[in-house]
């Protein structure tokens, strides 16, 4: 039975991500985690004749904003006798009641909705989403606010090729291309065409071993800018998912943690599946 957390924020982006995950884990049994996190930021305009602190008045909201959108599940998409659906409040820092939902309920996967650009940094990745993904060690599905799920038949796998962890931090992986037969596509990109060194090729050999059994192939790229390769190769192959390591710093914030850029698509189209390693 797996796991599944889905923090929301009652957005039609949170929406989109719940459908996705639903989707997504639609032959797998799975509790289902709404979760919603107060904060004094968003005190909420409410009948408080009777609620006497501001976390009160928050968690009557919520519960009631929960409510809803379980009955939009029910009402809107279809019934999976293998899902179970629970609602949770939280009064907390937000990265606070992440890691201590995740640790409680034995959570296997964070599904988040990032929207755009927003805030003052005008990043595509919204900042809940992106201290989740780099605080949380926790498997984490990001789930773009344009992506909507079809099948995974074609994984993007972009790694420099720097083993900096264990290796079963790539098990996520093995999941997915046994629930979805999917294609693996390990791409490595450099700014100069230079060969692999020996570490490299190492980790090269360690993942060919790995994957073996799987459908996959490597693909070496050559690019200034290694975000415009990603582009390129998502769009010329149709990935359906980008999965990364984030303790691959150096390719994951490249990547991911971008302005806006006119041609940079794949960030609101692709959804990102990031890896951590488990922690003892």
């Amino acid at each position: 039975m797996k796991s599944i957390l889905l923090p929301t924020d009652f957005s039609e982006n949170s929406w989109n991500a719940i459908q996705y995950s639903l989707k997504f884990f639609e032959k797998s049994n799975c509790h289902f985690y709404l979760l919603h996190v107060n904060s004094l930021s968003n005190l909420t305009s409410l009948d408080t004749s009777y609620i006497t602190t501001p976390e009160e008045i928050q968690t009557r909201f919520a519960k009631k904003q929960l409510r809803q959108f379980l009955k939009r599940i029910s009402q809107e998409l279809p019934h999976n006798k293998n899902h179970r659906f629970y609602s949770l409040t939280d009064y907390n820092f937000f990265i606070e009641s992440i890691k201590n939902h995740v640790e409680e309920r034995k959570i296997d996967m964070i599904v988040m909705g990032t929207k755009g650009a927003s805030g003052l940094k005008k990043f595509i990745v919204g900042s809940n989403t992106s201290d989740v993904i780099t605080k949380v060690h926790c498997t984490t599905l990001v789930v773009p606010e344009n992506a909507k799920f079809n099948s995974i038949t074609e994984i993007a796998f972009p790694t420099d090729l720097a083993l900096s962890y264990h290796i079963q931090t790539l098990q996520p992986i093995s999941e997915v291309l046994d629930k979805f037969n999917s294609f693996l596509r390990i791409l490595h990109i450099n700014k100069k065409k230079e060969n692999l060194n020996r570490d490299q090729q190492k980790y090269k050999e360690l993942l060919e071993d790995y994957f073996n059994g799987y459908k996959n192939s490597f693909h070496f790229l050559t690019n200034d800018k290694i975000e415009d390769a990603v582009q390129c190769f998502v769009e010329s192959r149709n990935i359906d998912l980008i999965v990364m390591v984030a303790k691959n710093l150096n390719y994951f914030q490249q990547i991911l943690f971008l302005p806006t850029i006119k041609n940079i698509s794949y960030q609101t189209d692709v959804p990102f599946l990031v890896l951590h390693e488990q922690q003892n």
